[in-house]
């Protein structure tokens, strides 16, 4: 006899079909029905503790908790009878007893799952009038503001740290009454991923730090966006009151970030209001000293007489929207220079065709890898998400992983080292261990190649060595494409799509530093050391924040943020996305794009557009993934023909990560208050109980 897939179940008289082994909460939620959950939620594994979601299931003998029990076929299940309404008053009654009630001045108010569900489901009045419990608030970090009276002990917290986080730090100790969740050892939490916990909780027990007593949720215009502080391209929501961004969120889309978001990419904003470039800036006997824009661009233009094509540069920044990109490549191009480069960190990317520098598999392929072999990165760090994604399917099929690169290395799921140096990816998949089997077996193979693995001498041979191990282990055929070259910031693909790189005998950045040009032109580029820049080389920085470079330059142009613009990003697997404008840049800022169309005006090297429509159909011709937002290509591999290994060979030298730590590591999380305390938390052995800055509240 076949096995059973499908079951039917009746919901309030309407029969739904659902998978089998559904809960009897998924079979009212395919019904229609909206049923009340605390300790549940989807993407973390079921407790059960709340009872909140209490239904009634014929010829059972009491109401039974949907969330926790499975669905048989021809169940009838009631979720709104006299029964489930008593029982779910009471269970809310219960909830209710120790919690304080104090949402007058609690951060969640308005919107709180306990308030909310209080109101729709919960009694009038309470006959409780002993004394509530009170426990100690505890220390998790610099990010998360803890009242654990609010606690009704859900368990969300502890599920997310162990099976998304992947940090087994938070726990509940005690039992009954006493039960207390927390890190047993007052500590700061050890994630990338904490301010995810507030999310999850149900009720104010663990509220944002930074936005602590600053807005109520009524208060806040809220923006949809798209973070680039890392690669993924996560879906975000901004929330401003006036000028101020207050907050940024994730928003749900389960092909690129699920439902969580990192850490730097959500409390970094406090850095847009400290170290701003908010006005024009020219260097007048040594010194930069106040200018307008036309002054600028007239110093720019007066520069650039005499001076030869082959002697002007731009160098991109990593975050650089792909308008300003187009806008840039075109003055250089009018300007006769092919002295373009998008690659601060110098690595060997041949961007001849696209899935050389794609991830290949997509982020939701990572959900039916069965073996994955990372190489020269540490994802934890250069894209939190992606690793919580890994550790996701890790924990559904125990999948054999194993790295190259530094031997210590906390990945947060189990993962074999195989070496630290790129010459051991010429045999890999003939080796004796229990992963090389594994990854001669396996049907659905990934190779994630790090950015910094090709930030060396012999970048070019380690990106065709590891596109040719993809080739023998089967990771490139038809029906698949295994090899996934993982970005580090959100800007870097679109530059490699429309070719911001060196044209036909045009310098690379090594070449412009080195005195290669008499006039450079940095885009947000601040992750050299701008010491290498020529002495006798002119700068041009335009950019937001006063960072590295905007100290070496002769002349500033006041740029703006992701936050503060409509711009157009690539993330690492391709998905060309929009980000939209939540605040006004301060002063006199402006967008990237339009800085160097009003540039070309003066110098006498007009560019043919003028608004963003006319823009965004100039970077549909230039190529066409353009015109095509928010999707991206099955995993395919039609040509195996690999990549250029350059002249170099492989070399013996261990990979060196290149982002240690996670907190700073470009110009807006570099001028963050919040990112440099959680920096010195993490970094100091003995950590301080609350920062002295944030411990007032």
């Amino acid at each position: 006899m076949s096995e059973i897939k499908t079951v039917k179940v009746t919901v309030d008289g309407q029969q739904v079909e659902v998978p089998a082994g559904a809960t009897a909460l998924q079979a009212c939620e395919v019904a229609g029905k909206e049923i009340p959950r605390f300790c549940y939620h989807e993407r973390l594994s079921i407790a059960g503790n709340c009872r909140m979601c209490l239904v009634e299931v014929e010829k059972s003998p009491k109401p039974q908790a949907s969330c926790a029990f499975p669905v048989m076929d021809g169940m009838v299940i009631k979720t709104d009878s006299p029964v489930v309404r008593q029982a779910r008053r009471n269970v809310m009654e219960f909830l209710l007893i120790n919690h304080p009630l104090d949402c007058p001045i609690c951060d969640q108010g308005g919107e709180c799952d306990l308030q909310d569900q209080a109101v729709a489901y919960g009694m009038d009045h309470s006959r409780y009038r002993e004394a509530k419990r009170a426990v100690k608030d505890k220390y998790v970090g610099p990010l998360i503001k803890t009242i654990m009276n609010r606690c009704i002990l859900c368990s969300r917290c502890v599920r997310f740290s162990a099976e998304v986080a992947g940090v087994q730090e938070m726990g509940a100790t005690g039992r009954g009454e006493s039960m207390q969740i927390g890190t047993y050892v007052e500590k700061a939490l050890t994630t990338e991923l904490a301010g995810n916990l507030i999310d999850i909780c149900p009720v104010g027990a663990l509220t944002s730090r930074p936005y602590a007593f600053t807005a109520r949720p009524w208060e806040l215009t809220k923006t949809d966006s798209v973070d680039v502080m890392d690669a993924l391209g996560a879906a975000i929501r901004v929330d401003a009151r006036g000028p101020d961004i207050l907050r940024i969120l994730p928003r749900i889309n389960d092909d690129v970030n699920e439902e969580w978001l990192g850490d730097r990419s959500r409390f970094s904003h406090d850095a847009l209001k400290r170290k701003r470039l908010d006005r024009p800036w020219v260097k007048r006997d040594g010194r930069l000293q106040p200018a307008s824009w036309h002054e600028a661009f007239e110093v720019i233009a007066d520069r650039l007489k005499g001076v030869p094509g082959d002697r002007v540069g731009a160098v991109a920044g990593e975050m650089a929207d792909a308008e300003s990109l187009l806008a840039l490549r075109d003055l250089m191009e009018r300007l006769g220079s092919r002295n373009l480069d998008c690659r601060q960190d110098g690595a060997a990317i041949d961007a001849s065709r696209r899935d050389f520098y794609l991830f290949n598999s997509t982020i939701a392929g990572i959900d039916e890898a069965d073996a994955i072999l990372i190489v020269g990165s540490n994802p934890r760090l250069e894209a939190p998400v992606l690793n919580a994604r890994i550790l996701k399917r890790w924990n559904q099929t125990a999948l054999p992983v194993a790295y190259v690169g530094p031997e210590v290395l906390d990945l947060t799921y189990p993962a074999e080292h195989l070496g630290d140096g790129p010459n051991l990816l010429s045999g890999i998949e003939v080796g004796e261990g229990a992963f090389a089997q594994a990854l001669r077996e396996a049907k659905k193979p990934m190779v994630i190649l790090g950015r910094g693995a090709l930030a060396r001498p012999d970048g070019a041979a380690v990106l065709a060595a590891a596109w040719a191990l993809a080739g023998r282990v089967g990771a490139l055929r038809e029906d698949w494409n295994g090899f996934n070259l993982l970005h580090q910031f959100g800007g870097q693909v679109g530059a490699l799509d429309l070719g911001f790189l060196p044209g036909e005998g045009g310098k690379d950045l090594g070449a412009m530093l080195g005195g290669g040009v008499d006039l450079l032109w940095l885009l947000g580029a601040d992750s050299f050391d701008p010491a290498l820049i020529g002495g006798d080389t002119f700068v041009v920085y335009q950019g937001h924040h006063g960072d590295r470079a905007a100290a070496r330059a002769d002349v500033i142009l006041p740029g703006v943020t992701y936050l503060e613009k409509n711009g157009t990003y690539v993330n690492t697997e391709g998905r060309v996305q929009r980000a939209r404008r939540a605040v006004f840049a301060p002063g006199e800022a402006r967008e990237d794009w339009r800085i160097i169309r009003a540039a070309s005006e003066i110098i006498g090297r007009p560019l043919p557009y003028d608004d963003e429509d006319a823009i965004r159909a100039a970077l549909v011709r230039v190529n066409p993934v353009f015109g095509r937002l928010d999707v991206v290509d099955a995993p395919t591999c039609r040509e195996q023909s690999g990549p250029r290994a350059g002249g170099q060979p492989l070399g013996g030298a261990g990979f060196v990560l290149p982002i240690t730590d996670y907190y700073r590591v470009d110009p807006i999380s570099r001028a963050s208050e919040v990112m440099a305390e959680c920096s010195r938390v993490r970094a100091s052995a003995t950590e301080p109980r609350l920062a002295p800055h944030l411990a007032a509240e």
